[in-house]
């Protein structure tokens, strides 16, 4: 009896122990970036959500998908342009997994196939161009490799998110090559900026001075009107100073010259005391020394030169 009662509390022991045990087995926990595939003798079973997960343990087992977006290498490889030359390039592939199950059941190295395709792709795509049009279409190169890399990686349960050629490098002749030429093509372009730069200042030189010559030349068109102009109002003033104050006088001077013509002819006229022609012969003065006549004597007579009578 007391051995029967032995067996007892040691299998009960052993039962507890046991119980404890598949209790540790079955707990297992999946983190939030994660999601967990319970396959239950090797066949899957279903998802267990992120958490304190229980299955039943020496039966089911769990498996860990990870969720976040993740990086591979394309590692260094040599290929070549459509021109012959080799250029060593190397990329960087970002992805995510939006199905966890087809991520774990329809490709078996999700990476190794990744890497292996974006090497091929990349054969390709760098094959199909010239070395000048791979250095400039980068970005075009990173795009048809995300495109085709996304479409095949589709049936994977995997979305390539992204693709980034990290270097081109050709060889090192090539590159001391292009160095010279772009050291080339930079001098030519300054040699041309100078050069337009100079017929630049040229230009607004020549500008300048025939905008100074085309302004003193009209300063001088200027300057001649206004002198004639002001030697035409001065020649209008002395016109009218003269008709103003000469007139009179030049009349007088016609009437002696006729009145000197008229004496040349020995004719005597009487002269009246009060006249004008008194005043221009200078005898007003000799009219008023001389004595009054009588009222029954002659008029005075003016005598002309040479002793003739007026």
């Amino acid at each position: 009896m007391d051995a029967i009662g032995g067996l007892v509390v040691v299998a009960i022991f052993a039962f507890l122990v046991l119980g404890l045990v598949a209790l540790a087995k079955g707990a297992r926990t999946v983190k939030q970036y994660e999601k967990g595939l319970i396959t239950r003798l090797g066949k899957y079973h279903g998802m267990a959500p992120s958490g304190l997960t229980f299955i039943v343990p020496f039966v089911d087992d769990i498996v860990r998908v990870d969720m976040r977006e993740q990086v591979i290498t394309v590692p260094p490889q040599k290929l070549i342009t459509k021109d012959n030359v080799t250029v060593e390039v190397d990329a960087v592939v970002y992805y995510k997994v939006i199905d966890p199950v087809k991520s774990q059941y329809e490709v078996q190295d999700f990476g190794y196939a990744c890497t292996t395709l974006a090497q091929t792709n990349l054969r390709n795509l760098i094959g199909d161009r010239t070395l000048d049009e791979t250095l400039v279409a980068r970005d075009m190169i990173n795009t048809n490799l995300r495109e085709v890399l996304d479409e095949a990686t589709n049936g994977w349960g995997v979305k390539v998110t992204r693709v980034e050629v990290q270097k081109i490098e050709p060889p090192r002749d090539i590159t001391d090559a292009m160095s010279r030429q772009m050291k080339a093509e930079r001098e030519k372009r300054a040699a041309v900026l100078e050069a337009e730069g100079i017929k630049q200042s040229q230009i607004l030189q020549a500008e300048g001075k025939k905008q100074s010559e085309i302004l003193k030349a009209e300063g001088d068109a200027q300057a001649r009107i206004t002198r004639a102009n002001a030697e035409a109002e001065a020649i209008k003033l002395v016109s009218n100073a003269a008709e103003t104050y000469f007139k009179e006088r030049a009349e007088m001077m016609r009437r002696l010259e006729v009145l000197n013509n008229t004496l040349a002819q020995n004719t005597k006229y009487i002269v009246p005391s009060n006249s004008s022609l008194v005043n221009i012969l200078g005898l007003d003065g000799a009219m008023q020394s001389m004595p009054k006549p009588l009222s029954d004597a002659p008029a005075p007579t003016a005598s002309g030169p040479a002793g003739r009578s007026l």
